[in-house]
């Protein structure tokens, strides 16, 4: 399938992605389990990076900004998400500093009615052989320009 055909919403800022929700991802009550939360995340940020050349593919040599830890991760419940079918995360930089960077999000029903959750997500790259953090390279610094928020404009 070509990315052209895939049907994405456009955001004024950032990125949406619509992301499946699986049955093994709600709990007792047929509600999405709130761990599942911070693993959509993750799966509506890998796609936009890696179709734009920053992929894990078995060698961090050849993409090392994804070798990063995630230090913060809050998320405040709005509305449940209840049975399967997808969902729309929006997701966004506020920030992007020489080792570091913060997300924002929300998860959303798909035509944006429904705020499902929000919340930030905080990461800090790592150099891989001393596990310290180190500075972004010049291709993950291109794409987070894509994906950060513009400030606001005075009235």
């Amino acid at each position: 399938m070509s990315h052209a055909t895939v049907d994405r919403p456009v955001a004024e800022f950032g990125h949406v992605e619509h992301v499946p929700v699986h049955f093994d991802d709600l709990d007792a009550m047929g509600i999405l389990h709130n761990a599942r939360y911070a693993m959509l995340l993750e799966r509506a940020l890998t796609p936009y990076w890696a179709e734009r050349g920053v992929a894990f593919r078995g060698d961090l040599h050849s993409a090392p900004d994804v070798f990063h830890a995630v230090r913060e991760f809050t998320i405040t419940y709005r509305a449940p998400v209840t049975g399967v079918g997808p969902v729309a995360v929006h997701f966004w930089l506020e920030h992007f500093g020489t080792s570091s960077a913060r997300y924002a999000f929300e998860f959303r029903s798909v035509d944006g009615a429904t705020v499902y959750a929000e919340g930030t997500r905080s990461i800090v790259r790592l150099d891989p052989a001393t596990l310290r953090p180190t500075a972004w390279t010049e291709a993950g610094r291109a794409v987070a320009e894509t994906l950060l928020r513009p400030a606001p404009q005075p009235a």
